[in-house]
């Protein structure tokens, strides 16, 4: 039974590093209306607007554990059942949280970890760094940020 707080501790820490700290609202690069550390939506469910007042850090880390602890994380474990460490899960749980479940659910790295193939993984984590079909700094340093937390936990 993997300990889900120390899950999205080790998510967060990816997340906070790669995603920034926006106390204003901002367009993300796909022109959705984000806060925080890449929120795009309240507890309620309220989609964050443009003309949404600032929030404060300790708001923000609230958000950022809402979201990876109840809205990602379930969703990871229940298209991912044979993650089977806390550093495998949260490399998987900070791959969702960028690019969507379900880039994950449809994706050949899920076909890896669902066969349990775990040599495998790092190499099809690697393969999710462009954005238009062009390789991005930022992707490629995430990417291999998981990868490494990946291995750490094999």
């Amino acid at each position: 039974m993997l300990d889900h707080d120390q899950v999205v501790w080790y998510a967060a820490s990816l997340c906070r590093r790669f995603e920034g700290l926006y106390l204003k609202p901002y367009l993300c690069p796909a022109g959705v209306p984000t806060i925080g550390y890449g929120a795009t939506f309240y507890e309620d469910g309220t989609r964050v607007t443009m003309k949404d007042a600032p929030i404060t850090k300790s708001r923000a880390e609230d958000l950022l554990n809402y979201h990876l602890k109840n809205h990602f994380l379930p969703d990871v474990m229940k298209a991912c059942p044979t993650l089977d460490t806390e550093a495998k899960a949260a490399a998987i749980l900070d791959f969702a949280f960028n690019l969507g479940i379900g880039n994950l659910r449809a994706s050949t790295l899920r076909k890896r970890i669902l066969a349990k193939d775990w040599d495998a993984v790092p190499g099809e984590l690697k393969k999710w760094n462009k954005a238009g079909g062009k390789v991005l700094k930022g992707l490629t340093l995430r990417r291999e940020a998981e990868r490494i937390l990946f291995i750490l936990g094999t």
